[in-house]
């Protein structure tokens, strides 16, 4: 869609002018066409004219057209494409789906806008002896390579307690910094908040505002009951724009509680199933930070009375449950390249024929590259209530979108189900689920429900791998749902 006429600049009025001001310069203007040249077919200009009277002129018209012009001047495009515009007055709660995108009004310049402050938090208990470990280091001095030497780093290691090795400083003598992390040794169990807590300090000691900050965890293992005093400094974090990411190597660390940690700050979560991965895992976390266009971005969603908010999942640049904090959702950072996409469920409770729903979204985020700090951008989601339900087809992007998300839960559904005693509910849950994977072209997914269906049968649990490669593996379906070319329109 191209940038649409100025009409205010056709009046020659401010965009705050009022309706009478609006009706007072448009019958102004036109007097000053002779007869002859008042053939809107004809005379482009008193076309432009009437067209510019016509949409000012009407309230409702005047206010989506000042929201299109605003898009069209905002440095960040947010397009939404809803399930239904319309539903119907009856008795029983329906659902709503709102896909949001969120991207770049112009091209990103090729700098970074800002250096980086990255803080690696690595696992050195016992357990990560051997290749884990051997990986780990590798994936650190590769990136210690790729770093610039406006950006800053900071290497903590953690067991039972957190070792610096290398204090928050500029990148400039890389041998010595590789030689520090290859002097790290596996001993102790693991404590993630000694970890955590180590490299936030260190982060702290730079002027974080000046940064694109990232805190990457990287462990095997499961926490020793100091779960909520990390979450709690996930949080903290958030208000010194730091965003946690989190690398689980193998089968044994909680995901449950590493989703909590990457959610609260807008990052992300991964299953990193053999050493190999991890490399290509960590340098994902840098290449995602040089491409940066806006971070620091938050989604509130104003929800009426009769409406509330289920369940939002970003599905790109990668798939990740979000959650509200503060009466806000951290969406993280938005790239240059690839717009940042969400997928929110909405249940709407009965609502009276002849109503319109408004729900009000604000979008607030800071865009370096053009020096703006905590931008907000206003959009809104509108539906009419009609009198008899009416018929409806959803538009294909969403209905593939929340096919994929409901894979994903439902696969959830199962675990939730194991943990509950509920192993019948869970079986036939997870026998369904492999079902639909087979149908819709996801053999391998298909096979591993189908093999974990088995084994809660017969030993009424998941198997840590199959959790793993089931959870992530249908999350990961989401990313691949929707072309990020296409633009959508409420």
């Amino acid at each position: 869609m191209g940038k649409p006429i100025n009409y205010y600049d056709i009046l020659g009025l401010a965009p705050d002018a009022d309706h009478e001001e609006i009706v007072a310069e448009a019958e102004k203007l036109s007097a000053r066409f002779p007869e002859h040249l008042r053939d809107p077919e004809n005379n482009v200009a008193f076309r432009q004219l009437l067209k510019a009277y016509e949409v000012l002129g009407s309230p409702e018209k005047r206010a989506k057209y000042d929201r299109q012009l605003a898009e069209s001047q905002s440095p960040l495009n947010i397009n939404l494409q809803t399930s239904r515009r319309t539903i119907g007055a009856i008795n029983s709660a329906q659902l709503l789906y709102v896909l949001a995108e969120l991207h770049p009004t112009l091209l990103p310049v090729k700098e970074r806008p800002m250096p980086i402050n990255i803080c690696l938090v690595i696992d050195r208990s016992t357990s990560m002896q051997g290749a884990r470990l051997d990986r780990v280091k590798s994936a650190a001095k590769l990136i210690i390579q790729q770093l610039s030497q406006k950006d800053i780093i900071s290497v903590i290691s953690f067991s039972d307690r957190a070792e610096i090795i290398s204090p928050a400083g500029h990148v400039y003598n890389r041998a010595q910094l590789t030689n520090r992390i290859d002097g790290i040794s596996p001993s102790g169990g693991t404590e993630i908040y000694q970890g955590l807590k180590a490299g936030l300090a260190e982060m702290r000691n730079v002027d974080l505002h000046r940064y694109l900050n990232k805190l990457v965890l990287l462990t095997d293992g499961h926490t020793y009951g100091d779960e909520e005093q990390c979450l709690k400094l996930a949080q903290e974090a958030i208000g010194q724009d730091i965003i946690f990411s989190a690398l689980g190597i193998g089968t044994d660390w909680n995901d449950q509680f590493l989703d909590q940690i990457a959610a609260i700050s807008g990052g992300q979560s991964m299953y990193i199933e053999a050493p190999d991965q991890i490399i290509t895992g960590l340098q994902n976390e840098i290449e995602g930070l040089g491409a940066v266009y806006a971070h620091n971005t938050k989604l509130s969603v104003n929800t009426p009375p009769g409406i509330r908010l289920n369940y939002t999942m970003k599905i790109s640049p990668f798939a990740q449950p979000l959650s509200f904090f503060q009466n806000q959702i951290r969406l993280g950072t938005i790239a240059g390249r690839s717009p940042l996409m969400l997928l929110m469920e909405l249940t709407i409770e009965p609502q009276k024929p002849g109503s319109k729903l408004i729900i009000p979204l604000t979008i607030m985020a800071d865009i370096p590259s053009r020096q703006i700090h905590q931008q907000s951008f206003q959009r809104q989601i509108e539906v009419s209530v009609v009198e008899h339900e009416p018929q409806f087809v959803p538009p294909p992007t969403i209905i593939r979108a929340v096919q994929m998300l409901n894979f994903y839960r439902m696969n959830e559904r199962v675990w939730d189900d194991v943990k509950g005693g509920q192993l019948d509910k869970a079986t036939q849950r997870m026998r369904r689920l492999s079902t639909r994977l087979m149908e819709s072209g996801q053999p391998s997914l298909a096979y591993d429900a189908l093999v974990e269906t088995q084994r809660i049968a017969r030993m009424g649990t998941l198997s840590a791998e199959g959790r793993k490669r089931l959870k992530y593996g249908t999350r990961s379906l989401l990313t691949g749902t929707i072309s990020a070319d296409k633009k959508y329109e409420v």
